[in-house]
């Protein structure tokens, strides 16, 4: 079961059904979703995503999928999973565009790995960002991330795929 994580000013808490119109709202916002998966998708997809994530990844244990928020309001949505993409587990996460720079990215990132590396045991935890997302980037190198490789895209635009290796004791 997906725990609860707090920060200095967030938490990321399971998904409860009542969050189904701010994800639709967060996953539609082409500001945001542009940076996600294989970009914007129309409303029917977000919502019926939104209802897998208690059908594919809370009932069958998959993953840790979480809603963040700020003061009780839903700000973002965050996972950790496994991935072919990156040959491990993958740090996901997006923002509300109005909780952009303010460090929250940062905040919310380092909470994920810092999951990743205690209480999941990984080695190393993987991001896959478009290499057009300067913001997303910089957190990554913030949080020492190191580049592996390219992937080009069927678009023509380019994914890096980085990785942070646990520290040594």
């Amino acid at each position: 079961m997906t725990p609860t994580l707090r920060t200095a000013r967030l938490v990321l808490e399971p998904y409860v059904h009542a969050d189904e119109e701010d994800f639709v709202a967060l996953f539609g916002d082409t500001r945001v979703s542009q940076w996600m998966g294989d970009g914007p998708e129309p409303e029917e997809a977000n919502r019926a995503l939104f209802h897998r994530v208690f059908t594919h990844v809370y009932d069958t244990g998959k993953f840790d999928v979480w809603a963040v928020r700020e003061d009780g309001d839903l700000i973002g949505h965050a996972e950790i999973k496994p991935t072919e993409e990156s040959g491990g587990h993958e740090l996901i996460y997006a923002l509300a565009h109005r909780a952009w720079g303010r460090g929250l990215g940062t905040e919310l990132a380092q909470a994920i790995i810092d999951y990743g590396f205690t209480t999941l045991g990984l080695d190393a935890v993987h991001a896959t960002v478009a290499d057009r997302n300067t913001a997303s980037l910089a957190v990554m190198k913030k949080l020492g991330f190191a580049h592996v490789r390219d992937k080009p895209e069927d678009d023509g635009s380019v994914t890096k795929v980085l990785t942070l290796k646990r520290p040594s004791a």
